[in-house]
């Protein structure tokens, strides 16, 4: 197991991992948090090689994609930079990149009865106001305590997190976060216990993030579907 004791708080600056191969040629992961070495609950950085590709496979426990650069592939369709899908659990795709891509990957970490399969592009992003000025916005997906948004954040704006009782994830897209005096630039992975309520604060160019809560409770019951 990998970073998989979630009361306790994680921060990895991803640009100092290596990448590491995968069972597909060309396709290579850096492993953020893992149950078990090829199944279970897992987080990872995942990039694939222009015309590299995984041959078919189902999720058992569903996955969540958010692509960071270059255009994603399955037999349903181009998913750019910006994108992001859910393909609930017992769906399968054969996923591949002509050109190449950088993927943000959560497997297994969908709550029972979330079926709801969903495609988000960046052309769709509809930023709202925040609760202070400088942060912006936008829901992608919501099931019962679960949410995961887009966050913007203006320059030098500290952000003190919404649900910060039922843990949080964050992923840096755009920009960096300063957290503890220590600067976290994309595509850097945090985790933040229940108990932790650290206030984030974004950097000189503000910072776009990927950000959910909620998802880590009834792990219990969870492991009972993955």
């Amino acid at each position: 197991m990998l970073n998989q004791n979630y009361s306790e708080s994680v921060c990895i600056d991803t640009t100092t991992m290596a990448w590491e191969a995968s069972p597909a040629a060309g396709v290579w992961r850096k492993k953020l948090e893992r149950e078990g070495e090829e199944s279970g609950r897992a987080t990872s950085l995942v990039r694939y090689e222009p015309g590299s590709s995984f041959t078919p496979h189902v999720h058992t426990g569903g996955e969540e994609i958010f692509v960071l650069d270059g255009v994603f592939s399955d037999e349903k369709g181009d998913y750019p930079a910006g994108s992001y899908f859910r393909n609930p659990p017992g769906t399968s795709h054969t996923p591949s990149s002509k050109t190449g891509c950088t993927l943000f990957v959560k497997l297994c970490y969908f709550q029972p009865g979330d079926k709801r399969q969903i495609v988000v592009d960046r052309s769709h992003w509809h930023w709202n106001q925040g609760k202070v000025p400088a942060e912006k916005t936008f829901l992608l997906h919501q099931f019962h305590q679960e949410n995961t948004m887009m966050i913007h954040l203006d320059a030098d704006t500290p952000w003190r997190c919404t649900h910060a009782a039922q843990g949080r994830e964050i992923l840096v897209i755009e920009g960096t976060l300063i957290v503890n005096e220590a600067t976290i630039a994309s595509p850097g992975w945090l985790r933040f216990s229940p108990d932790d309520h650290t206030v984030v604060t974004s950097g000189s160019h503000g910072a776009t993030l990927l950000y959910k809560t909620g998802h880590f409770l009834d792990l219990e019951k969870r492991n009972a579907v993955v």
